[in-house]
């Protein structure tokens, strides 16, 4: 995914509502609208995909967490119709993350703000997402972020997964 691809998702909140503009810039808004409101926050960003027929749907979400007080997420839903092992599958999943991170990291880093990188892949062996465990942990730390496979991957595994 390059950078026009990148502004060209269309992202969403759990309600449906659009989020409008540009990721980054909607994500500073945030930012600054949290940060009036008192809140520390942490972001958490993960991907998941499903295989539905001859089609493979994903979703990336970037997690807002308020310290000791909840949080909410922005939602990219897409779909590829590239036929794909499932160790290829997991690689676009980080990929997509990372893009996503490394769109937001300069802000993040602006506004004090901690982030991690999720992994929907499992950590046992006898997994088979497992296959893309090394690349993924790797492409993650190699890129400077901290990474988090399952079972402390919530971004990637419980909230994209619901809503993939």
């Amino acid at each position: 995914m390059n950078q026009t691809a990148l502004t060209e998702m269309r992202w969403r909140r759990l309600d449906g509502r659009t989020i409008e503009g540009d990721i980054v810039e909607a994500v500073a808004r945030t930012l600054v609208r949290e940060k009036a409101a008192g809140h520390r926050l942490k972001v958490c960003i993960g991907t998941d995909s499903q295989v539905r027929g001859k089609s493979v749907e994903f979703a990336t979400v970037i997690v807002f967490l308020r310290e000791k007080s909840g949080g909410f997420m922005y939602i990219a839903n897409y779909k590829s119709v590239q036929k794909m092992s499932i160790r290829e599958r997991m690689i676009l999943e980080v990929g997509r993350s990372v893009e996503i991170a490394y769109a937001l990291c300069n802000l993040l880093d602006e506004h004090k703000v901690e982030l991690e990188v999720h992994a929907d892949i499992n950590t046992d062996p006898s997994f088979a997402s497992n296959t893309a465990l090394k690349e993924a942990m790797g492409y993650i730390l190699g890129m400077g972020f901290v990474f988090k496979a399952k079972p402390d991957a919530f971004a990637s595994s419980a909230c994209a997964d619901k809503v993939c």
